[in-house]
Formats: C-alpha cells, sequence, structure tokens
C-alpha cells in the first residue's frame, strides 16, 4: 500500500534535507581550509593562516600557497631546509583531513565501532604530525633568528607568532628561499678528477632515491683521484652517505658517476671487475660450523676464476692463511674463534681473490686497541704492496697514522651527503682546525646530533678552494704524467682534480 506524504511536510523534509547537505558542505570547506569546525579553531586557523600568508611573502615563497593544506606544509619544510618533514608534514595533513570527511559522513550512521576507529587514528596521525611541525617551527625560528622559547607559543598559539613574523617588520627572515638556491649552487666545486690509468678516480654528480613520488638527492658532487697503495680514510656523521658512496664506488648502487679503476670503468664493465674489488661488511657472513680452511675454500671457489685448477685453490688459501695470520688455526671452527681471528678470517674471504681495491665498513668494530692495531697494520701492509685500501671507522684516532688520506662527508642543509675534505690527514687537520679526527667528525655534525653545525662551512670552503686548484681541463699535464709514473708518492692529493 502507498501512503501519500502531504506537499507541506514534504517540503519541509526536503529542506531539512537540503539545509543538513548544505551544513556538510560548509564542514567540509571549513575542515579542509581552516582545519576545525567551531567557531574559535575557525577564528584562531584563519589568524595563522593570514599570518603565515605574510611569512611566505617574506621568505620568498608563493604567498597563496599558505592558504592551501599540505602545500603549505611542503612550502614551508622547504623554506626552512627540511624538505622531508614538509612532504611527511603534508601527507599527515592530507590524512587527517581524508580522516575528518569520513567521520563526518559517518556521524549519523549505526556505525559506533567505525567511529571509534576513525578517532583514535586522528588521536594518532595528529600527535605523528605534531612533532613533525614541532621540528619545522624550530627551524623557522632559526631562520628568523629568534630564541628557542618562541617554540611554545608556536605549540600552544600559532597564531601570535604567525601573524607578528608576518606581518610585523622587526621580523625578517635571515634569508629567503631564493638566496638558498644561490648559496646552494655555489657549493659545487664544478671540478672533475682527472681519469688516469693508475688507482682510483671517482666523478659522482648525484645519486638519488625517490621518497614519497619525489626524487631525492642522498650524495652530490664528489670527485677525488686516490694513488695506488694509499689506505684512506671515510669519515662522516650517521646519516652522511658514507655506505651510500662506498656502493656507489663498488658499483653495487650505481650512481650517477664515472668510476675508473686502473683504467677501467667499474660501471661498464661490472661483470669483469667486480672480483677486482673486495668489500667486507660490518657483519660477518660466515658459518660457524665450517673449519676456517673449509670456509676459505669456498670463497676462493666462489671469487677465483672458474679455470683456476684445485691446486691453484688450495695454494691461494695457504697463502691467504698466512698473510692475515690463520695458519694455526686452519682447522679450528669458526664460532671457536676469537673477535680478532673472526675479523681476520672475513678480511681474507674477500682478499682471495687478490682485489686492487679493498673497502672495509667497520674492521674493528668490537677489538680492543692492541688487536685493532694489529689488524690495521696488516692493512697497512696490504696497500703498500700497490693496493688502494678504504676503511670506515668510528675509533680512527689510534690508527690515524697509518693512513694516507682522508675522506670527510657531510650533510648539507638540504641534509644531502657531500664533500667537506678529501687530501692528506695533517691538511685535513689544518683545513678543518682540529687536531684529531673525532672533532672534525664533530664539527661537521649537525648541533641537534651533538656536533657543531659547521657541515655547510666547510662543504663551500672545500669548494671553493678545489675551482682556485683547478685547471679548466682537471689537472696540468706534466701533473698526469708525474702521477702515473710516481703511483707511490708521499700523499698530498689535497683537493679534486
Amino acid at each position: 500500500m502507498i501512503v501519500h506524504i502531504p506537499s507541506g511536510i514534504d517540503r519541509m523534509m526536503n529542506f531539512e534535507v537540503k539545509k543538513m547537505d548544505l551544513n556538510k558542505i560548509v564542514s567540509i570547506f571549513t575542515i579542509f581550509f581552516l582545519s576545525g569546525q567551531t567557531n574559535y579553531l575557525l577564528i584562531m586557523n584563519a589568524l595563522t593562516l593570514f599570518g603565515m600568508y605574510g611569512i611566505f611573502r617574506k621568505c620568498g615563497l608563493t604567498p597563496w600557497h599558505a592558504l592551501i593544506p599540505c602545500l603549505r606544509e611542503a612550502d614551508l619544510g622547504r623554506a626552512v631546509g627540511m624538505e622531508r618533514e614538509g612532504r611527511i608534514s603534508a601527507m599527515l595533513h592530507g590524512i587527517l583531513i581524508v580522516l575528518n570527511w569520513l567521520s563526518l559522513f559517518l556521524t549519523n550512521s549505526s556505525l559506533e565501532n567505525t567511529l571509534t576507529f576513525l578517532d583514535l587514528a586522528v588521536i594518532l596521525v595528529t600527535i605523528i604530525q605534531f612533532i613533525y611541525l614541532v621540528k619545522i617551527y624550530l627551524a623557522l625560528i632559526e631562520v628568523f633568528n629568534r630564541k628557542k622559547i618562541w617554540i611554545l607559543l608556536w605549540a600552544t598559539a600559532d597564531f601570535i607568532p604567525a601573524i607578528l613574523w608576518g606581518w610585523v617588520k622587526k621580523y625578517q627572515p635571515l634569508w629567503t628561499v631564493e638566496e638558498m638556491k644561490h648559496d646552494a649552487s655555489s657549493f659545487f666545486s664544478g671540478s672533475k678528477a682527472a681519469v688516469l690509468d693508475q688507482g682510483l678516480t671517482v666523478n659522482l654528480e648525484e645519486r638519488t632515491a625517490t621518497e614519497f613520488f619525489k626524487k631525492k638527492y642522498l650524495l652530490r658532487d664528489i670527485h677525488m683521484y686516490i694513488q695506488p697503495g694509499h689506505m684512506v680514510l671515510l669519515l662522516g656523521g650517521s646519516g652522511a652517505g658514507k655506505t651510500t658512496y662506498l656502493n656507489a664506488v663498488n658499483g653495487y648502487e650505481q650512481a650517477k658517476a664515472e668510476v675508473v679503476l686502473n683504467g677501467h670503468n667499474m660501471y661498464k664493465e661490472y661483470k669483469d671487475m667486480q672480483y677486482d674489488i673486495g668489500f667486507v661488511p660490518q657483519q660477518d657472513l660466515m658459518r660457524g660450523s665450517d673449519t676456517v680452511y673449509r670456509t676459505l675454500m669456498d670463497a676462493a671457489t666462489l671469487r677465483l676464476p672458474s679455470d683456476f685448477t684445485r691446486a691453484e685453490r688450495e695454494a691461494r688459501v695457504e697463502e691467504v692463511m698466512e698473510i692475515f695470520g690463520l695458519t694455526p688455526v686452519k682447522n679450528n671452527l669458526v664460532v671457536k674463534l676469537s673477535g680478532g681471528q673472526r675479523k681476520r678470517l672475513s678480511i681474507a674471504m674477500e682478499f682471495i681473490s687478490n682485489p686492487t681495491l679493498f673497502i672495509l665498513d667497520e674492521p674493528d668494530s668490537g677489538l680492543d686497541g692492541v688487536m685493532a692495531r694489529e689488524l690495521f697494520l696488516q692493512l697497512r701492509q696490504i696497500a703498500d704492496q700497490g693496493k688502494i685500501i678504504i676503511v670506515i671507522t668510528h675509533t680512527p684516532d689510534r690508527v690515524i697514522d697509518l693512513f694516507d688520506d682522508v675522506i670527510v662527508l657531510a650533510k648539507d642543509a638540504n641534509r644531502t651527503g657531500r664533500l667537506a675534505w678529501f687530501g692528506s690527514i695533517e691538511d685535513a687537520r689544518k683545513f678543518f682546525g682540529k687536531e684529531n679526527m673525532e672533532e672534525i667528525v664533530k664539527a661537521v655534525n649537525r648541533q641537534e646530533e651533538g656536533g657543531e653545525g659547521r657541515a655547510d662551512e666547510f662543504i663551500m670552503k672545500y669548494a671553493e678552494e678545489s675551482r682556485e686548484n683547478s685547471a679548466p681541463a682537471g689537472r696540468p699535464q706534466e701533473k698526469e704524467t708525474a702521477r702515473k709514473s710516481q703511483p707511490k708518492q708521499e700523499s698530498g692529493v689535497k683537493h679534486n682534480v
């Protein structure tokens, strides 16, 4: 049976439905642009947007971007040199908008469990975004050269500092985005290392990755030539790109770069040259149930050319055990070895193929001073045979006298790994004004990491000196000839060639 509703009531119900739809539309608008629904939040957020408009204008950003959610956070992060944090905050803001929309549409439904879940999700995402915003606001405080106490206002009543900094002439940023771009261009050396027939040449333009659909620079502008027979220390704080750099050099993770070892291009001839590079990771990759001899024989089977006979492989294993002092324990199980013996065995496994370039990631980890020095003395002896040794160690000063050169990587303002120094140990001390290597690392580390926060200063200084000391086409011809004829000359490669 069909029941007809009187036309007056019908019109009233239609009006109420339209009114409810209009309220939802208004709510959606306020959630998207003003992040709130109460009158208090609307007013506060409107004032904050008004202030951010002025801050964007002062910082050289597009002012109206301050009015657009997500784009606002991303641009603000870019203005203070924290692009990654800005993108994450923008993504979290977008998630909050979606969650609030869902809550709005489900308010009159019977899905109580779903609403409870959405409320919890909103709380969690809000807390995470708040943490990232605090990081960005702390950086903004530095840009405007204000005391950190301002963070209290930014965290509790952001409309107050936003209006003051955006529209009062007294508050001006130390730099704008355009100035940051100009300064960044001056960080680049503009020179490449000359490619020689002997030694290692690295001309790395960039190593990138994609994060949140955006290209991120992991390494940029790293150029150097390392002579045969040199033992090189690789320094840098956490996240400076040391492992990324080594992976680019050994071809494991190729970058936009030219890496040439003894006249052969590593990237173009990788299959032929992969055994000419030995890489010893921080973690030992050995079976504890095997003997030392069995472990090295397995390594010889994998790393030596297939045309080697068993007798030749056995002879090579015996030779390597003698070099690393493993002959007395050749029949011992790996699990029974001491820490120092395990490290030597780990290195011996890579040395089986007699590589020209030897890379080691913290080989002295877990070793005391005496055992560490004994290990590095063996590496020094290997380098003296004409090999190139590159080592990462967090305790370099106890063996610094055994190294020829030092590479210092540091994170610039955009958190990209850059070359802050390459050259002799003594020249590095003069360049940084520090007596030991650990002080140098502290100088280039960010302040929040316990460092001095001078990375950009030294990156720019090194780039400027590299430009001044570079000929237009690399090194003058007579210096290239001298290097070819004297690969074992004294350490002193101070700048990019």
